[in-house]
Formats: C-alpha cells, structure tokens, sequence
C-alpha cells in the first residue's frame, strides 16, 4: 500500500503576503511564513475598542492613531506580520509610513510608541497576545504594548525596558497610566464598562 505525502506547507515571504488576495474581506496575520485567519471579533470586543479609541482620541492627535489598518513586521523563524487591534504612531513612524503606499510598518522603520491588543475567548488566542506577541513587539522595539483583556476584566500595561516588558496590571476602578504618553489617564470602568 503506497501512503500519500502529505500536503506541502507553503511558506509566504512579505512580498507574497502583501500581494495575497482571495477575494475574501477576510484579514490574515502572517506567522512564520504560514497566514492566519483573524477570526471577527465578538460585537463585545468591538465596543471595547472602539472605547479605548475614542479614550485616547483625547489624549493623541488623530493622524497617529490608527485602529486596524497598520500592520507590524515583527521577528520570527520566518516572515511574521501582525495587525493590531489599534496603534500610537510616533511622528517619525508616520513620516515613514507616508513614503510607502502600503500601511506596512516595515522591519527598516522607525518602531510606533505602542501597540493594543484586545484579547479575544479562546486559549489560543490568550496565549497569542499574552505569551507570543509580547516577545515579539519588545523584540521591535514598541516602547509600550497594551492587553486588553475584557474577560479577566483587566488591563495589562508592558512598558520596555533594557530590552524586555516590565508590567502593570490594572484592574477594578483603576486608572491606566501610560509611561510613553503622560498624559494618557484612562478609567479601566471607561473602557472595560
């Protein structure tokens, strides 16, 4: 009995992953070569975000802050490519990002200030942006990454130092304050409801 070789992964460079289309309106991550379907996020979730967008709308002029349009090449065994739920541009980041016509923080740009994720149910998704993405944005260089993480009720702030995230965790009536923007003073309650 002859058995059937299994299926060949193919592995996508940047360029492969920034020209891939399957017609779909569908998003994909790229780890390590392999895309990843972004699931949609739970109309909870959504609201979340859209509550720390508005939230730090106050404190972050507009053209630096972006919700879901600005991927991040980010290190890995092979191409790696994550898309975050919502970004803080510093003035140098977006000064690069306006000579390119793709919205592509690539691995010869400057870092953004910081990264949110909105953690989605799930164990894999949990260890996602807890375990692997905070590897690889302190590996970038991102000066501060925020977990959101509305089924924990709780925000957890990682701020870069000598390489590696040192962290605050913020929950009940707390206020986050961020290290990278002062002014930055938020209501968990405000956003977590």
């Amino acid at each position: 009995m002859v058995q059937s070789a299994s299926p060949q992964v193919k592995f996508l460079s940047y360029a492969e992953y920034y020209a891939y289309d399957d017609g779909s309106d569908n998003l994909y991550e790229l780890e390590d070569g392999e895309l990843v379907a972004m699931p949609p996020e739970s109309i909870f979730n959504s609201d979340v975000s859209m509550r720390l967008l508005f939230a730090l709308g106050k404190f972050i002029p507009s053209h630096l802050l972006r919700y879901k349009e600005i991927s991040i090449e980010v290190s890995g065994r092979r191409a790696r490519v994550r898309i975050p739920d919502l970004i803080v541009l510093g003035e140098e980041c977006r000064a690069a990002l306006e000579t390119t016509r793709r919205g592509t923080i690539t691995h010869d740009m400057p870092p953004p200030l910081m990264v949110v994720e909105v953690v989605s149910a799930g164990h894999e998704n949990e260890v996602r942006d807890y375990r692997f993405k905070r590897s690889e944005y302190a590996a970038r260089g991102i000066a501060e990454y925020w977990i959101v993480d509305p089924a924990r009720n709780q925000i957890t702030l990682l701020s870069l130092v000598e390489g590696f995230y040192d962290q605050t965790v913020y929950t009940g009536d707390g206020t986050i304050k961020s290290m990278v923007i002062p002014e930055i003073e938020i209501s968990l309650s405000d956003i977590l409801g």
